[in-house]
């Protein structure tokens, strides 16, 4: 099977097409990346589904959600409730990718995210051939703001650009 291109129409169809996202990885501490990036998804419209054993070993929650202790128990409990995990979004090393691939293939995942930094040629290879479709070195957030407008959300100014003085100071 050959590799699809990232392409901004095949980023846009995943992004519209998955609702689901477990989030390997997702840390509870607000200014790591992984948070921020869930939480801009969640607040969007996604159902973030936390994957952190750390976390899930406590009974604990990220961003009001229910932490799994693996990408298997999340994509049994979401099936037990009628749903599936669309997406496997994943803040792993390159070397951690395998396993959560063939994880991703079992819970029957229609996409494969890696985030920026994480390349992993025989697992992309080996879900793009289970029928996952595999965008590596991206971030969900980015991809989500550029392609749906969401750049204004938290730290990126895209209004109006104006010669008009502020009468006040903004701080």
């Amino acid at each position: 099977m050959s590799r699809t291109p990232d392409t901004i129409s095949t980023l846009r169809d995943v992004l519209g097409r998955c609702r689901t996202i477990a989030v390997v990885g997702l840390s509870p501490q607000w200014h790591r990346p992984s948070f921020f990036a869930a939480k801009y998804m969640q607040a969007h419209g996604y159902r973030i589904v936390p994957v952190n054993p750390v976390v899930a070993q406590g009974g604990g929650s990220i961003l009001g959600e229910i932490c799994f202790a693996s990408l298997s128990d999340a994509g049994q409990a979401i099936a037990r409730q009628g749903g599936r995990i669309d997406m496997v979004d994943c803040f792993r090393k390159s070397e951690d990718i395998p396993p959560l691939a063939e994880d991703a293939i079992a819970i029957g995942a229609s996409c494969l995210w890696l985030q920026l930094g994480v390349v992993n040629e025989d697992a992309a290879r080996r879900a793009e051939d289970a029928g996952l479709q595999v965008i590596q070195n991206r971030c969900v957030k980015i991809e989500h703001a550029r392609l749906f407008g969401g750049l204004g959300w938290m730290g990126v100014n895209t209004g109006v650009i104006t010669a008009k003085r502020l009468r006040q100071l903004p701080y």
